[in-house]
This record gives C-alpha cells, sequence and structure tokens, in this order.
C-alpha cells in the first residue's frame, strides 16, 4: 500500500511539473478575428520557438521558472511582447490579437485588376514596387521612372535615340507597343507619344507601381498584350504631407520638385511641381551628346471632394512641357558653322484632364466612373526635316462592382477615341490615324475555397480605324482566366491566360530612330492578335526570429499572330504590312529576396527570354534583346535613420539590326542615405565602373553633317554620380 501511494504521489508531482513546463497560446487575426497560422512565438532569451498550427494554436514546453517575455511575430502583423510570470497555471490556451501592419497593408492593396483585393487574394499574378523602392529611386533619378522599370526583373527599357536619349519599354521581350501604360488607371502614353511615355512621368507622387506580365486585354483592352504598368499616385491623409527634394548630379542634371497633400471631412488636395534641367553632355568627346540639352516641368494638381461617406470625386489636370535638343554639341551650345550643323530637337506639351467618381452603394458594392481628355503635341526636327503631329485621346470607363458572399463581380463599359493628325502635310501624305473603340466587359473573383481562387473575365470590343486611304471595322471577343491554389502558409501557385489585340500604329521603336522620316501612311493594315499566359510558384517562409526567405519561379509565353512588319521599298519609303509568320516569346523568371534581421536585404533576379519572329530572315531572334539577364541588390537599412545599397546587373549578348552580335556586359551602382529629422541627404552613383557603348565602338558614323548612328543596347552616357536634399514635413 505504501508503494502505491509513493507512486501516485510521483505521477502527480510529474503531471504538476508538466503542467508548469507546457503553455498553450493561439493566435488569431484583430481585425476578422481568424486563427492566424504559422504565427512565431519565442520565448526571449531561452532559445524555446514554437509555431502556430491551422487552428492557430502552439504549445511551448520547459519555460523556466520566473519572468519570461514572449515575441510574436508574423510576416505583416505588428510584433507582439507578452512578460509572463512561470510556472503559471492555465485552464484555457492563452489567446492573442495580432494587428495587421500599416506598411504592410499599404504594401500589398493593388487596384490593377479593379478589385481592390490584397495581392495575396488576387487571382491575377500582380507584381508590386512599393513606396519603399520608389523612394530609393527616385534618389537615383528623380526626373522620371526610367529608373524603376529599368532594375525590374522581366523588364527592359530602351533607349530609341543615340543624341536625344528617348526611350521605350519592354515586357517579356516584346516590343514597346505591346504594354499599356496607365496612370492611375487612365491609358495617356501610347502611339505617338511612346518615345517619351517613361521620360515624363515624376516618381515623386507615387505610392505604388502594379505590373501585370501577359496578356491583360480583358481588363484593359487594345495594347496590353504583353502587360500593364500602372502607376499609382498617393491619395491625402488627414495629416498633411509636403515632400521636396533637390538634385544635382555630374552629367549635368538639375532637378527641383515638390509633392503636398491634405484633406479633411469634406475635402482634399494634392500637387505635384517638378522642374528639371539637363545641361548637354559629351562623355567620349566625339562631338555629339549622350544626353541632351533638356527643359521639362510638370505640373499636376488634384481636388478631392468627400460629400458623405460614400460618394468621392477627384479631378485632376496633368500638365507637361519638355523641350530637349540633342545632337552636335556645338550646335545645341548655339556654336553652329559650316562644320557643325546636325541636331535633333524634340519639343512636347502634354496635358490631361481626368475625373473619377466613385459611389459606394453599401458597405461592399462599388460603382466607378472615370473619364479623361488628353492632349499631347510633338514636334521633332533634324536638320532639312520636321515631324510635327497632336494626339488627342478621350476615354470613358463606367464599371460596378458587386460583392457577394465569397464572389466579387464587375461590369462594365466603356468608350475610347484616338486621333493623331500630322501637321504642315498634305492630306493624301499626312500620317493622320483614328481610332475609335466601344468596349464591353465582366470579371468574375470566386474564392471556392480558402486555398482556391478563380478569378475570369470577358471583353467584346468594337473597333473602327482609318485614315485617308481605308477603314476596318473589328469586333475581339477576349476571354481570360486566372486561378491560386495556396497549398499550405508557405507554397502558393498561379497560373493564368487570355488573348489580346493591339490595333495599328505607325509608332513603334523603330520609326522612333529616324523620326518618321520617309514613313509612309498606314494602308490596308489591320490589327495584331495574341494568346499566352503565366504559371507561378511562389514559397514564403520564416527561419528561426532572423531570416524570411521568399522565392517566386514564373513561368510565361505569348504569340502574336498578324504581326505588323516594317519594310522598305526600292525609292526608300517605308511602310507597314501584316505578315501570317508569328512572333513568339517564351521563357521564365526566378525571383528571390531574402531579409535578415530586418536590416539586411538581398534581392535576386534572372530573366531567360527567347523571343522570336518568324517573319525575320537568317536569324529570328527579336533585336535588341538579351538572352539572359540578371539582377542583384544588397539593401542595409535602419528605418527612418539610414540605408545603403550596392546593386549589381548582367546583360547577355543582344543581336542588331545588321545581325551582328554585342558584348555582354556588368555594371553597378551604389547608393547612400541618411535621415536626419525631417531632412535627408542622399548620393548616388549609377554604373560607376563606366559600362558605355562607346568603348565598345563609336556610335556615331560618317561626317559631322550627315553622320549616322549604331543601334543603342546599353548606356551611352557612362557613370553618374548624383546628391541631393530631401524635407519630408
Amino acid at each position: 500500500m505504501q508503494k502505491i501511494i509513493i507512486l501516485l504521489c510521483a505521477v502527480l508531482c510529474i503531471t504538476r511539473a508538466y503542467a508548469q513546463d507546457n503553455f498553450k497560446i493561439t493566435v488569431k487575426d484583430k481585425g476578422n478575428n481568424s486563427p492566424l497560422q504559422g504565427v512565431t512565438i519565442l520565448v526571449k532569451g531561452t532559445g524555446i520557438i514554437a509555431k502556430t498550427t491551422e487552428n492557430g494554436t502552439a504549445s511551448l514546453n520547459n519555460i523556466p521558472a520566473g519572468k519570461q517575455t514572449l515575441i510574436i511575430r508574423n510576416v505583416g502583423y505588428e510584433e507582439q511582447l507578452i512578460t509572463l510570470n512561470f510556472p503559471l497555471k492555465q485552464t484555457v490556451p492563452l489567446e492573442i490579437l495580432l494587428a495587421a501592419s500599416e506598411d504592410e497593408l499599404e504594401e500589398v492593396i493593388v487596384s490593377s485588376t479593379r478589385t481592390s483585393r490584397s495581392i495575396q487574394n488576387t487571382p491575377t499574378r500582380v507584381e508590386t514596387i512599393e513606396l519603399e523602392e520608389i523612394d530609393e529611386k527616385s534618389n537615383m533619378r528623380p526626373a522620371n521612372v526610367s529608373m524603376i522599370l529599368h532594375e525590374s526583373t522581366g523588364i527592359s527599357v530602351q533607349q530609341t535615340s543615340a543624341t536625344s536619349a528617348n526611350a521605350s519599354i519592354r515586357i517579356q521581350g516584346l516590343d514597346g507597343r505591346y504594354t499599356q501604360l496607365l496612370k492611375d488607371g487612365y491609358a495617356s502614353f501610347g502611339n505617338f507619344a511612346s518615345g517619351l511615355s517613361i521620360l515624363e512621368i515624376p516618381p515623386l507622387d507615387l505610392s505604388q507601381v502594379e505590373i501585370i506580365k501577359g496578356p491583360s486585354s480583358t481588363l484593359y483592352g487594345a495594347g496590353a498584350i504583353a502587360g500593364v504598368v500602372n502607376f499609382i499616385s498617393r491619395t491625402p491623409k488627414e495629416k498633411a504631407e509636403f515632400n521636396f527634394i533637390v538634385n544635382q548630379s555630374n552629367v549635368g542634371q538639375t532637378n527641383i520638385g515638390g509633392f503636398g497633400m491634405q484633406r479633411n471631412k469634406k475635402f482634399g488636395y494634392s500637387l505635384l511641381a517638378l522642374a528639371n534641367f539637363q545641361k548637354a553632355y559629351d562623355v567620349d568627346d566625339d562631338d555629339f551628346t549622350e544626353l541632351p540639352k533638356t527643359k521639362d516641368f510638370t505640373i499636376h494638381p488634384k481636388l478631392f471632394f468627400y460629400p458623405n461617406e460614400r460618394t468621392t470625386l477627384v479631378i485632376g489636370n496633368a500638365f507637361t512641357k519638355s523641350d530637349r535638343t540633342g545632337g552636335d554639341i556645338f550646335v545645341v551650345n548655339s556654336n553652329a558653322d559650316a562644320n557643325h550643323r546636325y541636331f535633333e530637337t524634340n519639343n512636347s506639351i502634354r496635358n490631361t484632364s481626368t475625373l473619377d467618381f466613385s459611389y459606394k452603394t453599401n458597405e461592399k458594392d462599388l460603382l466607378k466612373l472615370k473619364t479623361s481628355f488628353n492632349y499631347f503635341k510633338r514636334g521633332i526636327a533634324i536638320p532639312d526635316y520636321r515631324f510635327d503631329g497632336i494626339n488627342y485621346n478621350a476615354y470613358t470607363d463606367i464599371s460596378y462592382l458587386k460583392n457577394i458572399e465569397n464572389q466579387s463581380l464587375i461590369f462594365g463599359a466603356n468608350l475610347v477615341y484616338d486621333d493623331f493628325q500630322e501637321q504642315n502635310r498634305a492630306v493624301s501624305l499626312a500620317k493622320n490615324f483614328t481610332t475609335k473603340t466601344a468596349g464591353v466587359y465582366a470579371q468574375q473573383t470566386w474564392d471556392i475555397t480558402q486555398k482556391f481562387k478563380l478569378e475570369s473575365g470577358m471583353r467584346i470590343d468594337f473597333v473602327n480605324y482609318f485614315n485617308a486611304n481605308y477603314s476596318k471595322n473589328e469586333a475581339f471577343i477576349l476571354p481570360r482566366i486566372s486561378a491560386l491554389y495556396k497549398f499550405n502558409d508557405k507554397w502558393s501557385s498561379r497560373i493564368g491566360g487570355g488573348l489580346g489585340y493591339k490595333t495599328p500604329t505607325l509608332f513603334t521603336e523603330q520609326t522612333e530612330t529616324f523620326q518618321y522620316q520617309n514613313l509612309l501612311p498606314l494602308n490596308q493594315v489591320k490589327a495584331e492578335r495574341s494568346y499566352g499566359g503565366t504559371a507561378d510558384v511562389n514559397y514564403k517562409t520564416n527561419i528561426g526570429e532572423d531570416w524570411m526567405i521568399s522565392l517566386n519561379q514564373m513561368f510565361f509565353y505569348t504569340r502574336i499572330s498578324n504581326s505588323t512588319i516594317l519594310l522598305q521599298d526600292a525609292v526608300g519609303n517605308f511602310h507597314f504590312e501584316n505578315t501570317s509568320l508569328p512572333v513568339q516569346s517564351k521563357g521564365f523568371e526566378t525571383n528571390a529576396k531574402i531579409i535578415f534581421k530586418e536590416y539586411f536585404k538581398l534581392f535576386a533576379g534572372y530573366t531567360f527570354t527567347s523571343a522570336k519572329a518568324d517573319y525575320l530572315p537568317v536569324i529570328q531572334n527579336i533585336r535588341l534583346l538579351p538572352q539572359n539577364k540578371l539582377n542583384l541588390a544588397l539593401l542595409y537599412e535602419k528605418e527612418r535613420n539610414f540605408k545603403m545599397g550596392l546593386e549589381g546587373y548582367f546583360t547577355d549578348r543582344q543581336y542588331l539590326y545588321n545581325n551582328q552580335q554585342t558584348n555582354p556586359f556588368w555594371e553597378f551602382g551604389f547608393m547612400a542615405e541618411k535621415v536626419f529629422g525631417k531632412v535627408s541627404v542622399f548620393v548616388n552613383a549609377e554604373n560607376f565602373t563606366d559600362t558605355r557603348q562607346s568603348r565598345y565602338k563609336s556610335v556615331v558614323n560618317g561626317s559631322h553633317l550627315n553622320p549616322t548612328f549604331d543601334d543603342i543596347w546599353t548606356h551611352t552616357e557612362g557613370r553618374t554620380f548624383n546628391a541631393g536634399i530631401k524635407l519630408k514635413l
């Protein structure tokens, strides 16, 4: 009997000791009270760690007696610290509510899919460039967004002029005309404006950039074959914000700009103003500019009205004036003589007026009306030749978002009018062209389960395009489907595809290089059509309390039929024709992000692109397109204190239009920024190893009076150093 009593006492003691050592916790989302899986819980200074299961619970064992601090962490949520005195009597698990991080909420909400869902729950694959990175790239090039896009995986900025530095962008190896550029959902940057578009979008007022790669015509109509880039502006908050920047570079560029915004209950405003000045810059002393003499100015006021909690009205007007002169540096600097007379000028005026009306019919449903009118005037001049034109663009879109249980439904219609008129040219020779489009669309986003989400849509566009030579009417039925599957809290996958089209245009990268000289008006050219898709796998995990790793592997494919190709006749005139031979682009992108203790961040991106045009003789590779590109960036940052970064980019060989191949090359950059309260000082060294095309071969050929220029395939200006001051109030 004595032995039994001793045994029972031992069991009771062991059980009591286990109860003291074993601690249970349940973690939930503070917003919706749902359990959170994969939350990391650490006992500070002990090495004890646990993660929550699918029902949000976790157990921690062998916690030492005395006061202990528990650290609860999860990506996208504010960290929470709790101090408890162990051993602790516990009848039910301790419940912890984590609040979502405000920074993370801003980071993951996307609007380009029209549903304004979080990126984690959007079946369509959307890449976002967040405010932090935009701010960093703005230090490097405050004048425009070219640096933001140039350093993104799968996107390249293609310079189209040797002396004036005009540029276009490519996604997945396809020409710039296949990418739709948007500002807050408005398409004001295509066709005649394409060579200057990314040079006239300042980054100072942006909150994020959203990129959809692959066919997106179901959402945005013509021109979204390769993808969509949507530049999202900041919206005013109750607390006023004022940002100012002054920047100076060694290549003679000066930038002065400011952005301010504020709102109250009924009224708000934002205002962007930016002036850029660039001196003529000749780095290789060949008497021709690598950077043109430039003066441009942008002002963009917006007024926000909030008549009640359900209604928002936004009225905006963006005005940009730009004057760019490149060529012989003697001419640019007003020292022309008999031996120096070559120049290239680009003078443009852009004015875009927008109206955006939103009305919440209830807490979840939204009626939206967007309308804009864009005026773009551009003049191009070289010796003995001038090209002037005006492009008018009007856009109206009305949509209704209906949210029901587990579904978001969008119904909409839009009208697009695009008209180009060449000035000072006989009607029979003018490159005039008009396009009218009426479209209807519908989209369903369905949360079939917590793990599986499906998005499907359909657009029907009726298009009429014409000039003095011909007129055509075409109808396009554009289905699209995307799916998201979450295997668990670490693994997810997206797959999607659809159809697309592009109406005819004279304004491409090739025609931009010769200023549209000897280019005949379009005649009997039809729209191009496409199909394609993307598929990806995403992995994200935390390792211990210090490491976060994110990996994404994406594959893409696009096929364009009825392609328009540029041909030259026996007398030297250029014209476009359709070909039955397709263009195909396929490849993959690999992206990795590693974060250590939130201070060190390593980004790596690799792109493999195989894009070929079957109509090209002998070598069918798309010109000026590297098959392999590698992006590397290492950043150290102490938030609101100091940051510094080192970047490296590798670009593989490219085929030129003369069928020659370029050299592969590396370029490197360095940046640093120090914050002193409301003032920050930054320095930047872009391409400090001085990679430039003239180191391999002279870009300019022939005499000063009648020069010709090689295709541009890398930097022309060489290394660039700049420094500046930012003030945030």
